[in-house]
């Protein structure tokens, strides 16, 4: 688990600490409410002053979950409002699936507020048995649909129209080869700026590598990163292009249509 922010690198900001803040919170917002998770980049020290605070809320239970967003005494606030039911099904039916584990992350890493309570130990072990599992695994079918779009993805790269049009393909490939790193080998997945974090934790040397090639690629010199993507896919088959087909469903049709003279 992440140390927690520097009390003083937070009160330069001019902001009270997140958990502290959480705290008001709940007493202003949420009265009923049990007890929150505190999430966000507050609770690894790398809070901006354009940071949010996640928090993860607990209720005995309620008719339904909610998200919602607003500012609190100048943080940025995303409020995950739940009751254990609704987050166990967040967890199983909604986050597993995905196979981007970001709730049950919260609620794993971040301190709770106001204090212990005995069903926050049961949701942290709850998140922790999710994080310890593993994502259903791609079908070839899959695996072949996203090395196509990858090598899709990496010819326009090669030759971009446009440095705009290579920029939008930069910021595509970086989450479709992110996606499949993590999914060819059966791991969790991330997303957006979470890939060179989760890379760092499960392979140092490739996220030093990855980080190297998009850098380089953004600056409009995208070798390494073509060759990043070949050797990313080649254990699954290599780049896909020739011979590639995908059927669509039989069901994918309206009413007969007529043709002239029928």
């Amino acid at each position: 688990m992440s140390s927690p922010p520097d009390r003083e690198a937070i009160v330069t900001t001019g902001r009270r600490l997140p958990t502290d803040v959480a705290a008001s919170i709940l007493k202003e917002k949420y009265p009923n409410a049990l007890f929150a998770f505190v999430g966000g980049s507050s609770n690894r020290g790398e809070a901006t002053l354009y940071s949010d605070i996640d928090l993860v809320v607990i209720f005995q239970t309620l008719d339904h979950a909610w998200r919602e967003s607003f500012v609190f005494e100048d943080w940025p606030v995303e409020a995950f409002v739940h009751d254990p039911e609704t987050l166990r099904y967040f967890f199983q039916e909604v986050d597993a699936k995905s196979a981007v584990l970001s709730l049950p992350a919260m609620v794993m890493e971040g301190p709770v507020v106001p204090c212990t309570h005995p069903m926050a130990v049961e949701l942290k072990a709850l998140a922790q048995g999710v994080l310890n599992g593993q994502p259903a695994l791609w079908d070839l079918d899959t695996l072949d649909s996203k090395r196509y779009r990858i090598t899709d993805l990496i010819d326009d790269l090669r030759d971009p129209r446009t440095d705009l049009e290579a920029a939008a393909t930069i910021g595509i490939l970086h989450e479709e080869l992110g996606d499949f790193y993590f999914r060819s080998k059966g791991w969790w997945s991330a997303s957006r700026k979470h890939i060179p974090r989760r890379l760092a934790a499960v392979d140092p040397a490739l996220a030093l590598r990855w980080n190297e090639a998009f850098i380089e690629a953004w600056r409009g010199q995208p070798d390494k990163v073509v060759l990043l993507a070949h050797d990313i896919l080649t254990p699954c088959g290599g780049f896909l292009f020739a011979g590639y087909r995908r059927n669509a469903p039989p069901a994918w049709r309206t009413g007969r249509y007529l043709l002239d003279g029928e």
